[in-house]
């Protein structure tokens, strides 16, 4: 954020206030027309008067240190001020700080200012940040605790919410003469060591025994949801896929919850645990 008003006067941001003062008692001795006919004297005079204007008043210097030249549409202020038209400077800014400023000889030589805060308007107060969201979260929704600005707070997170999704915090943003913008939050989804999404659908591998799959059984498995008993039928595959309807993730518009599919992983057995006979017998039988 530039500060080119304390560039103007030839001080530091951290300046007090008497050192704004002797800086522009001084630079206003050196640029008064009355004093410098040299061209651009009286440009560079009202310039000094508009910055010690501003940062001679507390309030208004905090709005500045604030925003900084976001306030004159990201131009630096020598520049702003250069760009004007006939307008007059004071109205130009009491239209942003409010209140009357009185400083002689600033009228003239300035206008059209239409950047920046919208044609006199309020400045865009509105702050962007990203979260990251555990995936169970951001499929089943909930709260989720968001440090912003030295504020802790609650964030509701709505069920089915993907990545790069934004939420919009009423009344989180920057503020300005007794107006608050918003957060716009840009949702990051984690990664999950359990699951896979494919749109609304989720994709889970689960263990089961070679026994299981070779003759049938019934396997608990966790889901996010609550746990569930899966029935397995003879013969499974591995890799194979079993359908759980509507334990997906639930579809924000619609409001109809996709569906969870189980992925076979089989487990085989170490020899080295088998019985010496099933072992033989294996190995003699099996094709």
């Amino acid at each position: 954020m530039s500060d080119s008003l304390y560039e103007t006067l030839g001080v530091s941001k951290e300046a007090s206030s008497e050192e704004i003062k002797k800086a522009y008692r001084r630079l206003a001795r050196k640029y008064h027309p009355d004093i410098n006919k040299e061209a651009g004297a009286e440009d560079k005079f009202k310039e000094i008067n508009a910055a010690y204007e501003i940062l001679s008043d507390e309030q208004k210097r905090r709005q500045y240190d604030q925003y900084g030249d976001s306030m004159f549409g990201g131009q630096n202020f020598h520049d702003f001020a250069s760009s004007q038209g006939g307008a007059n400077l004071d109205e130009i800014l009491r239209s942003i700080f409010g209140g009357g400023f009185g400083g002689a000889s600033m009228g003239g030589g300035f206008g059209g200012f239409s950047n920046g805060f919208g044609g006199f308007g309020m400045p865009d107060l509105d702050v962007n940040a990203r979260i990251t969201v555990p995936f169970n979260v951001a499929v089943l929704g909930g709260k989720h605790s968001v440090n912003y600005n030295n504020q802790n707070f609650d964030v509701k997170i709505p069920a089915g919410i993907k990545n790069g999704e934004k939420l919009r915090i009423r009344g989180k943003g920057k503020s300005f003469q007794g107006q608050s913008g918003d957060l716009l939050l840009s949702v990051e989804v984690a990664s999950s060591p359990d699951y896979e999404r494919d749109g609304n659908d989720l994709i889970k591998t689960i263990d089961i025994p070679l026994k299981t799959a070779l003759f049938g059984g019934k396997v608990v498995v966790d889901t996010l949801y609550k746990e569930i008993t899966l029935k397995v039928k003879e013969n499974t595959k591995n890799n194979q896929k079993f359908r759980v309807k509507e334990y997906g993730v639930m579809d924000r518009k619609t409001q109809v919850k996709g569906d969870l599919y189980l992925k076979v992983n089989i487990i085989l057995p170490q020899l080295e645990e088998l019985d010496s006979e099933l072992k033989q017998l294996m190995e003699t039988k099996l094709p």
